[in-house]
């Protein structure tokens, strides 16, 4: 039996449908999810850390803005492989969480029973439901693009973090020219911006479909609506979009992200001690 040494970092992006839903999946996260996923994983994962989202911002649900968390990972080995498959218990995921989530319809009875962790992160968007994004990329960025140098002491940073998936009926390499040739130089020469980065996604671990992360950091969401939103409505459309406004592309299905603090709500790893509920 052999195992994959591998390190590498993780993201998943949380969404919350309707409000009603929030303390629930907030419950679900703390009281059954970090408990499963400390005992399933704590001799393999050096970082387990939820950051709760910021407000979307004006205009921030066409870049497919998810409102709930950005769950966040650091592993040492490959947990995909055939000789990781056997768990002594089975995570506990009821369907009603990917109802919440927006990944299952929001309806009775498409949500009973519990699904298996790794059949509940397969959910890829059916019946027009969010697809459930679980993305790897190398555990540093490996394109640094503008702000290096940044310290702590330069003050806090209101970070949007997303992923790309190119349309179908275009290849890889022609979205990767558009990324690299009207993305990136455009927020580059953005004072608003400052800091960007971006990786591409692994997709061999899980099969995430979503081709390059990136991230970029703003002094607020006005400067980050300054430059997203105002600066690229002229920005020209390329010959595939999906959309008349820039991104030009699907949200939740092409693009999705979240705006994120530069600290953790929860560092489970060196914090998490329990459903602690108030008295």
């Amino acid at each position: 039996m052999t195992y994959e040494f591998r390190p590498m970092r993780s993201v998943i992006y949380v969404d919350v449908i309707k409000e009603k839903y929030r303390h629930k999946l907030l419950h679900w996260l703390y009281g059954h999810h970090v408990p499963d996923s400390i005992s399933k994983f704590g001799p393999y994962v050096t970082k387990y850390a939820f950051y709760a989202a910021f407000p979307v911002p004006p205009d921030g649900e066409r870049f497919g803005t998810r409102k709930m968390q950005m769950t966040e990972h650091y592993w040492l080995i490959n947990e995909m492989t055939p000789e990781m498959r056997n768990n002594a218990l089975t995570e506990y995921m009821p369907k009603n969480v990917l109802r919440w989530q927006g990944n299952l319809p929001d309806v009775d009875e498409a949500c009973e029973g519990n699904v298996d962790g790794d059949e509940g992160r397969s959910c890829s968007g059916e019946e027009g439901c969010e697809p459930f994004i679980f993305a790897h990329v190398p555990i540093c960025w490996e394109e640094d693009y503008k702000g290096k140098g940044r310290t702590v002491n330069d003050g806090p940073n209101y970070r949007w973090q997303f992923v790309l998936r190119y349309p179908e009926g275009i290849s890889v390499e022609e979205g990767e020219k558009w990324f690299h040739e009207v993305i990136v130089p455009y927020f580059m020469n953005r004072k608003e911006v400052i800091r960007f980065m971006s990786s591409r996604i692994m997709n061999d671990v899980v099969g995430c479909p979503y081709h390059r992360l990136v991230e970029m950091w703003f002094d607020s969401p006005d400067e980050w609506h300054a430059a997203a939103v105002e600066g690229t409505k002229e920005m020209k459309a390329p010959s595939w979009a999906q959309e008349k406004e820039f991104p030009f592309l699907k949200p939740q299905f092409n693009i999705a992200g979240m705006f994120l603090p530069d600290i953790p709500t929860s560092d489970n790893l060196a914090q998490y001690r329990g459903y602690i509920t108030m008295r």
